[in-house]
């Protein structure tokens, strides 16, 4: 299952830096031979501790981690919204990917320019976001002229359609966000066929410099950026776009050596991963036997046959049932057959909602 997160920001906030970081990473993947798909597509693994202790358990010929997918967006320029720059690429770019992260620049430094001439977060926050809104507000302008029209037929599903547009449209003239609207669930489902950008969630990433990044609560900019990002409903993860480049080229424990140096337990990518797989509503299911241990992402809330068919959709089509076991079971058990013995493994139908860490063996029949 292929997680999608569309890296922005303004010329000279770290954004190029920190996808060097990205794209570098994922080349020094043993599971992934080169992982750029494109020059704007990278993949890095999901760091996830549980892999490396069921490995340890189950011994297999191979470990396979779920992966994590990049795209580096286009350049932004205030007027992208119209076309300014590279901006109908950026906006293209952005309707295809399932989140977005911001990068922020929260650093003072003489020697890189800054597009505006000053270092200034929230300024450039909300140049990003209100290029967005007006994109989002053209597309809801347009769609309402066509609909109202057929509300005028007593068409049932312009019916349905024009008050959503209209409290969208209500709070992009006051430079909100679709996110930010209060929607029912039946109108977020009608909202869904507008393919808003501004509808998708967004974390924003506080690029600091190299010693500030140890210790970044008394940066100034920080803290702007944090106190912004609550009213957006929306997390920050501080990083050094910097370092995390510097890192990319180092084996795992040359990584560790160097974190500890800079005093910092996790590097600002993984911490990035995470919180932008957790933005998505995402989680992990694992399996595990002689062969292959393996990562694989699902969305929260789905049921066992549609997670067997992220494998393969013979396996959803069919699914007889699942042998699950929790992931701390397991590893208390010590082994599979000792946590059978105990009772920890369940036979699970096709109801069955799958959790995060759970370790499964699908039967299926075709």
């Amino acid at each position: 299952m292929a997680l999608t997160a569309g890296i922005v920001g303004l010329p000279n906030v770290g954004k190029s830096t920190l996808f060097n970081a990205i794209t570098k990473a994922g080349a020094e993947s043993a599971n992934y031979p080169f992982c750029t798909i494109d020059p704007n597509v990278g993949i890095v693994e999901v760091p996830d501790e549980r892999l490396q202790k069921l490995t340890e358990l189950v011994q297999p010929k191979k470990t396979i981690p779920t992966a994590f997918e990049f795209t580096d967006i286009a350049g932004i320029v205030k007027g992208a919204s119209k076309g300014e720059g590279l901006g109908n690429k950026f906006l293209s770019h952005i309707r295809e990917v399932d989140a977005i992260v911001q990068v922020v620049r929260c650093f003072a430094d003489e020697n890189i320019t800054h597009v505006s001439g000053k270092v200034d977060p929230i300024s450039d926050i909300e140049v990003i976001n209100l290029e967005l809104i007006l994109a989002d507000m053209e597309s809801v302008d347009k769609r309402l002229a066509r609909v109202s029209k057929m509300v005028k037929s007593k068409d049932k599903e312009a019916m349905a359609e024009e008050p959503v547009l209209l409290k969208l449209k209500e709070a992009f003239e006051n430079e909100k966000p679709a996110r930010s609207v209060e929607l029912t669930d039946d109108e977020r489902h009608i909202a869904k066929n507008f393919h808003l950008l501004t509808i998708k969630p967004m974390l924003y990433v506080a690029n600091v410099s190299e010693e500030e990044i140890a210790d970044p609560s008394d940066n100034e900019y920080v803290a702007k950026v944090r106190e912004f990002a609550e009213g957006d409903n929306a997390e920050v993860v501080v990083v050094c776009a910097k370092i995390e480049e510097e890192m990319a080229e180092l084996d795992d424990e040359e990584k560790e050596m160097f974190l500890e140096e800079l005093g910092i337990k996790e590097a600002g990518l993984d911490q990035l991963i995470r919180a932008t797989y957790q933005l998505l509503g995402l989680a992990t299911y694992f399996t595990a036997g002689e062969q292959e241990v393996r990562a694989w992402t699902f969305r929260k809330g789905m049921k066992a046959p549609q997670c067997a068919g992220i494998i393969h959709s013979d396996f959803e089509r069919g699914f007889i049932r699942a042998e699950t076991v929790a992931y701390e079971d397991l590893v208390e058990a010590g082994s599979m057959g000792r946590a059978k013995e105990a009772g920890r493994v369940r036979q699970e139908g096709k109801e069955y909602v799958v959790k995060d860490g759970d370790v499964m063996l699908f039967r299926f029949n075709v």
